[in-house]
């Protein structure tokens, strides 16, 4: 098993096979750009090669989410800064179903400011 099955793997379900799922979504989104990585112990994602989004989990909000960079540009009641620069988050409610279209087109939104 690889670092980043790893990480997966040692979150409980329910969590685990939506994150999973949530990882799968966006790998097939665009296949020849975004890659995976671990970093800071944290799946990231990569659009060619440069800082796209990451999982992480908030001990704040007790929710795993996703974080988008250059979510400074983004505009959306859904997402939170707090006190992030260059960052903004979406929690994933494990109670909810997963918003995949909207988090699609968050990362579509992204990829415009990479460069």
């Amino acid at each position: 098993m690889n670092p980043i099955q790893e990480y997966f793997y040692r979150i409980d379900e329910p969590e685990r096979s939506t994150l999973l799922f949530l990882r799968k979504k966006i790998l097939e989104s665009d296949p020849d750009n975004i890659t995976e990585t671990l970093s800071f112990g944290l799946p990231f994602f990569k659009y060619k090669k440069k800082m796209l989004c990451y999982l992480y989990y908030s001990k704040k909000h007790k929710q795993h989410y996703i974080s988008f960079y250059h979510g400074d540009k983004l505009d959306h009641p859904l997402l939170l800064q707090e006190g992030r620069k260059k960052f903004k988050i979406l929690l994933i409610d494990g109670n909810e179903d997963l918003p995949l279209d909207f988090i699609l087109n968050l990362i579509k939104e992204v990829k415009q400011y990479i460069k």
